[in-house]
């Protein structure tokens, strides 16, 4: 299967957004598995509801909220990508 262009051009990341992924450039499908790094080794997963994420301060920077759902999140991080 052929990967969409589109995922995997590299982005420029906000500096909220690089201060839990890491340095960018880094392509959206990476931003996203980076976010997955740092809310599993951080234990950030609702226990009664694992699709939800509880931010941190970190991540409330980006999100602008204290909970979100694992599909809001790929909709929020777009404005710290360009």
């Amino acid at each position: 299967m052929a990967i969409n262009a589109a995922l995997s051009k590299p982005l420029t990341l906000s500096a909220d957004l690089e201060a839990v992924v890491g340095k960018g450039p880094m392509p959206r499908t990476e931003v996203v598995k980076q976010l997955w790094v740092y809310i599993k080794k951080h234990d950030l997963q609702n226990p009664a509801n694992k699709r939800n994420i509880l931010a941190d301060d970190k991540l409330k920077a980006i999100f602008g909220k204290g909970e979100v759902t694992m599909f809001e999140m790929a909709k929020l991080i777009g404005p710290h990508v360009s």
